[in-house]
Protein backbone atom coordinates (compact mmCIF):
# COMPACT_ATOMS: atom_id res chain seq x y z
CA UNK A 1 0.00 0.00 0.00
CA UNK A 2 3.44 2.05 0.18
CA UNK A 3 3.36 2.61 3.84
CA UNK A 4 6.20 2.27 6.16
CA UNK A 5 5.99 -1.28 7.76
CA UNK A 6 7.31 -2.26 11.20
CA UNK A 7 8.91 -4.82 13.39
CA UNK A 8 6.61 -7.47 14.32
CA UNK A 9 9.45 -10.25 15.66
CA UNK A 10 12.48 -11.97 14.45
CA UNK A 11 13.60 -15.37 13.43
CA UNK A 12 17.07 -15.90 14.46
CA UNK A 13 19.35 -18.59 12.28
CA UNK A 14 22.25 -19.82 13.65
CA UNK A 15 25.57 -20.85 11.97
CA UNK A 16 29.25 -22.49 13.39
CA UNK A 17 31.85 -20.95 12.02
CA UNK A 18 35.55 -21.39 12.11
CA UNK A 19 38.23 -18.83 12.04
CA UNK A 20 41.73 -20.00 11.38
CA UNK A 21 44.16 -19.69 14.28
CA UNK A 22 46.54 -16.63 14.59
CA UNK A 23 50.70 -17.20 15.35
CA UNK A 24 51.88 -13.88 17.12
CA UNK A 25 54.93 -13.10 17.89
CA UNK A 26 55.64 -11.86 21.53
CA UNK A 27 57.70 -9.36 22.36
CA UNK A 28 59.16 -9.02 25.78
CA UNK A 29 60.89 -5.59 26.59
CA UNK A 30 63.38 -5.34 29.35
CA UNK A 31 64.13 -2.11 30.52
CA UNK A 32 67.64 -0.64 31.77
CA UNK A 33 68.08 1.18 34.60
CA UNK A 34 71.48 3.14 35.12
CA UNK A 35 72.26 5.84 38.12
CA UNK A 36 72.74 8.93 37.19
CA UNK A 37 74.84 10.47 40.31
CA UNK A 38 77.21 7.24 39.80
CA UNK A 39 78.20 8.30 36.62
CA UNK A 40 78.76 11.58 37.89
CA UNK A 41 80.63 10.70 40.17
CA UNK A 42 82.86 7.85 39.08
CA UNK A 43 82.41 5.82 41.79
CA UNK A 44 84.17 3.24 42.31
CA UNK A 45 83.28 0.36 40.26
CA UNK A 46 81.96 2.65 37.01
CA UNK A 47 78.03 3.12 36.33
CA UNK A 48 76.14 1.15 38.17
CA UNK A 49 73.36 -0.68 35.49
CA UNK A 50 70.53 -2.84 36.31
CA UNK A 51 68.39 -4.80 33.71
CA UNK A 52 64.55 -5.64 34.29
CA UNK A 53 64.17 -9.42 35.06
CA UNK A 54 63.02 -11.22 32.15
CA UNK A 55 59.98 -13.77 32.26
CA UNK A 56 60.87 -17.46 33.21
CA UNK A 57 60.66 -19.54 30.14
CA UNK A 58 59.85 -23.52 29.50
CA UNK A 59 62.72 -23.19 27.37
CA UNK A 60 65.41 -21.20 28.44
CA UNK A 61 66.29 -18.89 25.36
CA UNK A 62 63.93 -20.89 23.48
CA UNK A 63 62.16 -18.91 20.51
CA UNK A 64 58.63 -20.89 21.69
CA UNK A 65 55.96 -19.19 23.69
CA UNK A 66 53.86 -21.78 25.89
CA UNK A 67 51.27 -21.35 23.94
CA UNK A 68 52.86 -22.91 20.76
CA UNK A 69 54.85 -25.68 22.62
CA UNK A 70 51.45 -26.60 24.11
CA UNK A 71 49.61 -26.43 20.48
CA UNK A 72 52.69 -28.62 19.30
CA UNK A 73 52.42 -31.46 21.98
CA UNK A 74 48.83 -31.69 22.13
CA UNK A 75 48.86 -32.07 17.71
CA UNK A 76 51.44 -34.56 18.34
CA UNK A 77 50.84 -36.72 21.33
CA UNK A 78 46.77 -35.80 21.49
CA UNK A 79 45.72 -36.01 17.52
CA UNK A 80 48.46 -37.65 16.32
CA UNK A 81 49.41 -35.20 14.07
CA UNK A 82 52.98 -36.07 12.63
CA UNK A 83 55.59 -32.76 13.31
CA UNK A 84 55.94 -32.87 9.13
CA UNK A 85 52.14 -32.30 8.70
CA UNK A 86 52.45 -29.70 11.47
CA UNK A 87 55.24 -27.96 9.46
CA UNK A 88 53.15 -27.43 6.78
CA UNK A 89 50.20 -26.07 8.88
CA UNK A 90 52.11 -23.89 10.59
CA UNK A 91 53.52 -22.32 7.05
CA UNK A 92 49.60 -21.76 6.21
CA UNK A 93 50.08 -19.90 9.12
CA UNK A 94 52.83 -18.04 7.84
CA UNK A 95 55.63 -18.99 10.37
CA UNK A 96 58.24 -21.30 9.18
CA UNK A 97 59.43 -23.62 11.60
CA UNK A 98 61.57 -27.03 10.90
CA UNK A 99 60.04 -30.60 12.17
CA UNK A 100 64.01 -30.82 13.67
CA UNK A 101 63.21 -27.41 15.19
CA UNK A 102 59.86 -28.94 17.08
CA UNK A 103 61.27 -32.22 17.61
CA UNK A 104 63.54 -30.30 19.85
CA UNK A 105 61.35 -28.38 21.77
CA UNK A 106 58.89 -31.20 22.63
CA UNK A 107 61.89 -33.11 24.11
CA UNK A 108 62.59 -29.83 26.06
CA UNK A 109 59.18 -29.41 27.16
CA UNK A 110 59.21 -32.93 28.34
CA UNK A 111 62.05 -32.26 30.41
CA UNK A 112 60.57 -29.30 31.74
CA UNK A 113 57.89 -31.16 33.17
CA UNK A 114 59.81 -33.90 34.15
CA UNK A 115 59.35 -32.43 37.69
CA UNK A 116 55.56 -32.77 37.28
CA UNK A 117 56.11 -36.22 35.76
CA UNK A 118 57.56 -37.49 38.89
CA UNK A 119 54.49 -36.19 41.05
CA UNK A 120 51.81 -38.02 38.50
CA UNK A 121 54.03 -41.55 39.42
CA UNK A 122 54.22 -40.91 42.80
CA UNK A 123 50.54 -41.01 43.11
CA UNK A 124 50.01 -43.71 40.82
CA UNK A 125 52.06 -45.99 42.75
CA UNK A 126 50.12 -44.98 46.16
CA UNK A 127 47.20 -46.93 44.31
CA UNK A 128 45.88 -50.59 45.69
CA UNK A 129 44.91 -51.03 42.11
CA UNK A 130 46.99 -50.82 38.73
CA UNK A 131 46.20 -51.75 35.45
CA UNK A 132 49.06 -51.85 33.38
CA UNK A 133 49.74 -52.93 29.54
CA UNK A 134 52.44 -52.80 27.21
CA UNK A 135 52.15 -51.39 23.09
CA UNK A 136 55.02 -52.14 20.59
CA UNK A 137 56.63 -48.96 18.57
CA UNK A 138 59.42 -48.51 15.75
CA UNK A 139 62.55 -46.96 16.72
CA UNK A 140 65.16 -45.74 14.38
CA UNK A 141 68.37 -47.14 15.49
CA UNK A 142 71.74 -45.70 13.34
CA UNK A 143 73.60 -48.77 13.87
CA UNK A 144 70.99 -50.59 12.50
CA UNK A 145 69.60 -50.99 8.75
CA UNK A 146 66.05 -51.34 9.88
CA UNK A 147 63.83 -50.18 12.98
CA UNK A 148 63.70 -51.99 16.30
CA UNK A 149 61.06 -52.28 18.55
CA UNK A 150 60.65 -50.97 21.52
CA UNK A 151 57.90 -50.40 24.41
CA UNK A 152 55.30 -48.19 25.67
CA UNK A 153 53.68 -49.12 29.01
CA UNK A 154 50.67 -47.56 30.70
CA UNK A 155 50.06 -47.38 34.65
CA UNK A 156 46.67 -46.29 35.15
CA UNK A 157 45.75 -45.33 38.71
CA UNK A 158 42.89 -46.37 41.43
CA UNK A 159 39.64 -43.84 41.69
CA UNK A 160 41.87 -42.44 44.68
CA UNK A 161 44.81 -41.42 43.02
CA UNK A 162 43.43 -40.79 38.88
CA UNK A 163 46.37 -39.81 36.72
CA UNK A 164 47.84 -42.07 33.69
CA UNK A 165 51.18 -42.62 33.69
CA UNK A 166 53.54 -43.48 30.20
CA UNK A 167 57.04 -44.96 30.51
CA UNK A 168 59.13 -46.42 27.91
CA UNK A 169 61.85 -48.97 27.51
CA UNK A 170 63.89 -50.13 24.41
CA UNK A 171 62.60 -53.87 24.73
CA UNK A 172 59.83 -56.16 26.46
CA UNK A 173 62.03 -57.28 29.33
CA UNK A 174 60.43 -57.27 32.62
CA UNK A 175 63.11 -54.49 33.81
CA UNK A 176 60.63 -52.14 32.63
CA UNK A 177 57.37 -52.83 35.18
CA UNK A 178 60.25 -54.28 37.45
CA UNK A 179 61.93 -50.64 37.89
CA UNK A 180 58.33 -48.67 37.91
CA UNK A 181 56.47 -50.83 40.41
CA UNK A 182 59.65 -51.47 43.25
CA UNK A 183 58.59 -51.52 46.40
CA UNK A 184 54.67 -51.17 45.68
CA UNK A 185 51.92 -53.23 47.08
CA UNK A 186 48.75 -53.57 45.84
CA UNK A 187 46.68 -55.34 43.49
CA UNK A 188 48.25 -55.21 39.52
CA UNK A 189 45.91 -55.82 36.42
CA UNK A 190 47.36 -57.41 33.34
CA UNK A 191 47.75 -59.99 31.00
CA UNK A 192 49.48 -63.03 30.99
CA UNK A 193 52.90 -61.61 29.99
CA UNK A 194 55.91 -63.65 31.68
CA UNK A 195 57.73 -60.89 32.95
CA UNK A 196 55.04 -59.88 35.73
CA UNK A 197 55.75 -63.19 37.31
CA UNK A 198 58.75 -61.77 38.79
CA UNK A 199 56.73 -58.99 40.43
CA UNK A 200 53.83 -61.13 41.70
CA UNK A 201 56.98 -63.56 43.54
CA UNK A 202 58.06 -60.71 45.17
CA UNK A 203 60.90 -59.50 43.23
CA UNK A 204 59.96 -55.67 43.33
CA UNK A 205 60.01 -55.76 46.82
CA UNK A 206 56.33 -55.56 47.64
CA UNK A 207 53.73 -57.93 47.80
CA UNK A 208 51.87 -57.51 44.90
CA UNK A 209 48.27 -59.51 43.93
CA UNK A 210 47.84 -61.02 39.93
CA UNK A 211 44.42 -59.81 38.72
CA UNK A 212 43.76 -61.42 35.41
CA UNK A 213 41.72 -60.06 32.69
CA UNK A 214 38.43 -61.75 31.17
CA UNK A 215 38.61 -59.43 28.29
CA UNK A 216 42.15 -61.58 27.50
CA UNK A 217 40.14 -65.02 27.80
CA UNK A 218 37.23 -63.84 25.83
CA UNK A 219 39.34 -63.20 23.17
CA UNK A 220 40.53 -66.36 22.72
CA UNK A 221 36.45 -68.35 22.90
CA UNK A 222 35.57 -65.37 20.03
CA UNK A 223 38.82 -66.42 18.00
CA UNK A 224 37.95 -69.91 18.41
CA UNK A 225 34.73 -69.59 16.75
CA UNK A 226 35.25 -70.38 13.16
CA UNK A 227 36.58 -74.23 13.93
CA UNK A 228 34.33 -74.76 17.29
CA UNK A 229 31.08 -72.82 17.01
CA UNK A 230 29.24 -74.44 19.41
CA UNK A 231 32.15 -74.66 22.12
CA UNK A 232 33.11 -70.84 21.22
CA UNK A 233 29.54 -70.00 22.07
CA UNK A 234 28.89 -71.58 24.91
CA UNK A 235 31.89 -69.95 26.10
CA UNK A 236 31.25 -66.85 25.60
CA UNK A 237 27.91 -66.86 26.60
CA UNK A 238 29.60 -68.21 30.53
CA UNK A 239 31.71 -65.05 29.69
CA UNK A 240 28.70 -63.05 29.34
CA UNK A 241 26.61 -64.14 32.26
CA UNK A 242 29.72 -62.57 34.25
CA UNK A 243 29.33 -59.44 32.41
CA UNK A 244 26.06 -59.62 33.24
CA UNK A 245 26.57 -59.22 37.21
CA UNK A 246 28.54 -56.33 36.17
CA UNK A 247 25.85 -54.34 34.41
CA UNK A 248 23.65 -55.14 37.03
CA UNK A 249 25.91 -53.57 39.70
CA UNK A 250 26.13 -50.60 37.02
CA UNK A 251 22.07 -50.29 37.00
CA UNK A 252 21.58 -50.48 40.96
CA UNK A 253 24.42 -47.69 41.62
CA UNK A 254 22.97 -45.22 39.04
CA UNK A 255 19.56 -46.23 40.31
CA UNK A 256 19.98 -44.97 44.05
CA UNK A 257 17.63 -41.94 44.25
CA UNK A 258 19.06 -38.75 46.46
CA UNK A 259 17.07 -39.56 49.93
CA UNK A 260 18.13 -42.99 50.49
CA UNK A 261 21.31 -44.28 52.15
CA UNK A 262 23.61 -44.90 49.63
CA UNK A 263 26.36 -48.00 49.34
CA UNK A 264 29.81 -47.55 47.56
CA UNK A 265 30.16 -48.98 44.00
CA UNK A 266 32.39 -51.30 45.76
CA UNK A 267 29.95 -52.46 48.17
CA UNK A 268 27.71 -52.91 45.27
CA UNK A 269 29.86 -54.68 43.24
CA UNK A 270 31.48 -57.24 45.98
CA UNK A 271 27.66 -57.80 47.24
CA UNK A 272 26.59 -58.97 43.53
CA UNK A 273 29.63 -61.01 42.60
CA UNK A 274 29.85 -63.00 45.87
CA UNK A 275 26.03 -63.64 45.00
CA UNK A 276 26.00 -64.14 41.16
CA UNK A 277 29.32 -64.59 39.48
CA UNK A 278 31.28 -66.87 42.48
CA UNK A 279 28.73 -69.77 41.39
CA UNK A 280 28.98 -69.03 37.72
CA UNK A 281 32.54 -69.40 37.70
CA UNK A 282 32.47 -72.48 39.37
CA UNK A 283 29.93 -73.66 36.80
CA UNK A 284 32.43 -72.34 34.16
CA UNK A 285 35.16 -73.98 35.38
CA UNK A 286 33.25 -77.44 35.90
CA UNK A 287 32.01 -77.13 31.92
CA UNK A 288 35.98 -75.87 31.01
CA UNK A 289 37.48 -79.48 32.29
CA UNK A 290 34.82 -81.35 31.19
CA UNK A 291 35.85 -80.30 27.33
CA UNK A 292 39.12 -80.80 27.54
CA UNK A 293 40.33 -84.44 25.54
CA UNK A 294 42.43 -86.02 28.68
CA UNK A 295 38.55 -85.62 30.63
CA UNK A 296 37.11 -87.43 27.56
CA UNK A 297 35.90 -84.26 26.11
CA UNK A 298 36.04 -83.59 22.36
CA UNK A 299 38.18 -80.24 22.15
CA UNK A 300 42.06 -81.30 21.37
CA UNK A 301 44.47 -79.42 23.08
CA UNK A 302 46.50 -77.82 20.29
CA UNK A 303 43.06 -76.57 18.67
CA UNK A 304 42.24 -72.95 19.10
CA UNK A 305 39.64 -73.91 21.24
CA UNK A 306 41.74 -76.14 23.70
CA UNK A 307 44.10 -73.06 23.54
CA UNK A 308 41.06 -71.08 24.73
CA UNK A 309 40.56 -73.63 27.44
CA UNK A 310 44.15 -74.12 28.56
CA UNK A 311 44.88 -70.25 28.76
CA UNK A 312 41.49 -70.04 31.10
CA UNK A 313 42.56 -72.63 33.33
CA UNK A 314 45.67 -71.90 33.76
CA UNK A 315 44.55 -68.23 34.82
CA UNK A 316 41.97 -68.99 36.81
CA UNK A 317 43.00 -68.81 40.39
CA UNK A 318 44.18 -64.82 38.89
CA UNK A 319 40.88 -64.54 36.79
CA UNK A 320 38.87 -65.01 39.99
CA UNK A 321 40.01 -62.51 42.05
CA UNK A 322 38.13 -59.75 40.98
CA UNK A 323 35.60 -61.28 43.47
CA UNK A 324 37.01 -60.65 46.55
CA UNK A 325 37.31 -57.19 46.08
CA UNK A 326 34.46 -54.56 44.72
CA UNK A 327 37.30 -51.91 44.00
CA UNK A 328 38.53 -54.76 41.03
CA UNK A 329 37.24 -54.73 37.73
CA UNK A 330 36.58 -57.76 35.51
CA UNK A 331 39.12 -56.56 32.98
CA UNK A 332 41.81 -54.74 32.02
CA UNK A 333 40.55 -52.82 29.47
CA UNK A 334 41.19 -49.28 31.44
CA UNK A 335 45.10 -49.85 30.29
CA UNK A 336 43.89 -50.90 26.80
CA UNK A 337 41.98 -48.14 25.99
CA UNK A 338 44.74 -45.56 27.25
CA UNK A 339 47.28 -47.35 24.94
CA UNK A 340 45.09 -46.86 22.55
CA UNK A 341 46.54 -43.50 21.52
CA UNK A 342 49.31 -44.74 21.15
CA UNK A 343 48.35 -47.14 18.77
CA UNK A 344 46.70 -44.10 16.71
CA UNK A 345 49.70 -42.25 16.87
CA UNK A 346 51.59 -44.79 15.72
CA UNK A 347 50.00 -44.86 12.80
CA UNK A 348 50.88 -41.51 12.03
CA UNK A 349 53.96 -40.72 13.18
CA UNK A 350 55.13 -44.18 12.62
CA UNK A 351 58.19 -43.99 14.52
CA UNK A 352 60.21 -42.44 17.47
CA UNK A 353 63.32 -41.26 16.28
CA UNK A 354 65.41 -42.76 19.50
CA UNK A 355 65.11 -43.99 22.35
CA UNK A 356 65.24 -40.37 23.89
CA UNK A 357 62.19 -39.96 21.57
CA UNK A 358 60.44 -42.74 23.58
CA UNK A 359 60.79 -41.18 27.06
CA UNK A 360 60.06 -37.55 25.70
CA UNK A 361 56.44 -39.37 24.33
CA UNK A 362 56.07 -41.24 27.49
CA UNK A 363 55.85 -38.15 29.22
CA UNK A 364 54.07 -35.89 27.24
CA UNK A 365 51.54 -38.44 26.60
CA UNK A 366 50.75 -38.97 31.14
CA UNK A 367 49.61 -35.36 30.75
CA UNK A 368 47.60 -35.67 27.65
CA UNK A 369 46.06 -38.84 29.16
CA UNK A 370 45.78 -37.76 32.45
CA UNK A 371 44.41 -34.49 31.27
CA UNK A 372 41.31 -36.16 29.31
CA UNK A 373 40.57 -38.82 32.45
CA UNK A 374 39.45 -35.35 34.03
CA UNK A 375 37.85 -33.78 31.36
CA UNK A 376 40.57 -30.94 30.77
CA UNK A 377 41.29 -29.60 27.70
CA UNK A 378 45.09 -30.37 27.12
CA UNK A 379 45.73 -26.78 25.47
CA UNK A 380 44.76 -25.24 27.99
CA UNK A 381 46.01 -26.49 30.42
CA UNK A 382 49.71 -27.24 29.09
CA UNK A 383 49.65 -23.60 27.96
CA UNK A 384 49.16 -22.39 31.70
CA UNK A 385 51.41 -24.99 33.21
CA UNK A 386 54.29 -24.12 31.08
CA UNK A 387 54.04 -20.95 31.87
CA UNK A 388 54.04 -21.18 35.49
CA UNK A 389 55.98 -23.74 35.99
CA UNK A 390 59.59 -22.58 35.97
CA UNK A 391 58.47 -20.28 38.82
CA UNK A 392 56.84 -22.95 40.66
CA UNK A 393 58.70 -24.29 43.79
CA UNK A 394 58.74 -27.90 44.50
CA UNK A 395 56.27 -27.64 47.48
CA UNK A 396 53.71 -26.27 45.30
CA UNK A 397 53.94 -28.75 42.38
CA UNK A 398 50.82 -30.52 43.40
CA UNK A 399 48.74 -27.76 42.41
CA UNK A 400 49.65 -27.97 38.78
CA UNK A 401 48.16 -31.68 38.67
CA UNK A 402 45.03 -31.71 36.11
CA UNK A 403 42.72 -32.54 38.83
CA UNK A 404 43.62 -29.40 41.43
CA UNK A 405 44.22 -27.02 38.58
CA UNK A 406 40.78 -28.08 37.19
CA UNK A 407 39.28 -27.61 41.11
CA UNK A 408 41.31 -24.13 40.60
CA UNK A 409 39.90 -22.67 37.95
CA UNK A 410 36.77 -23.54 38.54
CA UNK A 411 37.08 -21.98 41.98
CA UNK A 412 38.30 -18.80 40.16
CA UNK A 413 35.56 -18.83 37.49
CA UNK A 414 33.11 -19.38 40.29
CA UNK A 415 34.61 -15.86 42.69
CA UNK A 416 34.40 -13.84 39.13
CA UNK A 417 31.40 -11.64 39.01
CA UNK A 418 28.65 -12.26 35.62
CA UNK A 419 28.49 -9.69 33.05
Amino acid sequence: CGEMRHVIGREVTEQIDYVPPQVSAVEHVQLKYGCRHCEETAAEGGPQITTAEKPLSPIEKGLAAPGLLAYVIVSKYGDHLPLYRLERILDRYGISISRSTMGGWMAQSAEALHPLYDRLVHYVKLSNVIHTDDTPVDVLDPTLDHARTGRFWVYVGDALHPYTVFTYTPNRSRDGPLQFLKGWSGYLQADAFGGYDGIYAGDAGGRVIEVACWAHARRYFYEARKTDAAGSTQGLAYIRLLYDVEDEAKRQFASQTEGEEHRSRSAIRYALRQEFAVPRLASFKKWLESQRAESGGPVLPKSPMGQAITYTLNQWEALCVYTTDGDLDIDNNASENANRRVALGRKNWLFCGSDNGGTTAAILFSFIASCQRHEVDPYAYLRDVLSRLPATPVSQLDQLLPDQWKAARAAEAALTPAD
